[in-house]
């Protein structure tokens, strides 16, 4: 008798801790997804809102028809490219952007190579100021800068929106820590082979590096092609105007909030696109970034 409530108890103890553990998962789940929809339910509203007329955005206000794709349009999508040069626009952000991502790869990944495996007088104190750096905001130096493009003359062109953040403090400390992380004998092997630095990093480090490559290009790219204060202070019409300037200057012209909508999907599709296509390498990336000392 005192075995079977003994057997008793322990079932319904191992049966009570289950049902906790299940709906302590199931708040948990809640949980996360709430804050999942609390991130998403903005690019949501975003994009039904860029197939409603105008309005209709605005009389749905942030209801749950706001959320509902009703009387769906693609008038909008057709008053962005009739209203402005969208293309030229948009072809201006993809140059800026992917030339600073492209030309920063490799001035950065060399940067962070010759400090994570060459030894060279400075070392220790180039280090030091590329980790001051990190905690400079860009915002303190923008007018110097400013002042010193103009006096150069290079206000209002392609190369003053590229050529002042190829080299990137934070860019170069990422692969830092990537490479310092390779183990020496690898290179060691190389070099026994008659490989020096260049064909060592070129044939050997790079292709070790997929991941930090594609984590600071997509972090790059989203840092570039979001920028809004330096191209607002260095260009002056549409010929180098980036997307988010342009998108600016679109919202205080037409007032239009479908259109507005409309057009901030064009300008998010592309940071889409990449990031699912080097999804996989970018968190392979900040992983190991984050755990090599």
């Amino acid at each position: 008798m005192k075995k079977s409530t003994n057997n008793f108890l322990l079932e319904t103890t191992v049966n009570t801790r289950l049902v906790l553990r299940r709906v302590k998962t199931a708040i948990t789940y809640c949980f996360i997804t709430l804050v999942a929809f609390l991130y998403v339910a903005p690019i949501l509203y975003m994009v039904i809102g860029s197939f409603k007329p105008d309005a209709r955005v605005l009389s749905d206000g942030a209801s749950v028809l706001a959320f509902l794709p009703i009387e769906a349009t693609v008038q909008n999508y057709r008053d962005v490219f009739s209203r402005i040069h969208f293309m030229r626009i948009l072809f201006n952000s993809i140059f800026i952007t992917g030339s600073i991502v492209m030309c920063g790869l490799v001035v950065n990944s060399l940067a962070g190579y010759a400090l994570a495996r060459l030894s060279w007088r400075g070392r220790n104190l180039v280090l030091s100021i590329i980790l001051a750096l990190l905690v400079i905001p860009f915002e303190s130096i923008a007018v110097p800068l400013f002042y010193q493009m103009s006096f150069i003359g290079w206000r209002d062109s392609f190369h003053v929106q590229i050529l002042p953040f190829i080299g990137d403090a934070f860019s170069i400390y990422l692969f830092y820590t990537f490479f310092i992380g390779i183990p020496r004998e690898v290179e060691e092997a190389a070099r026994l082979d008659g490989a020096g630095p260049w064909r060592t990093f070129f044939t050997i480090i790079i292709p070790l590096s997929k991941p930090v490559f594609a984590t600071v290009a997509i972090l790059t790219f989203l840092m570039r092609w979001g920028s809004y204060l330096w191209p607002l202070m260095v260009t002056i019409g549409e010929t180098y105007r980036p997307l988010p300037v342009a998108m600016a200057a679109f919202e205080n012209q037409v007032k239009l909030w479908g259109d507005i909508m409309a057009f901030g999907v064009l300008m998010t599709l592309p940071v889409l696109v990449l990031f699912l296509f080097f999804q996989r390498w970018f968190i392979e990336g900040v992983a190991a970034t984050g755990m090599k000392k």
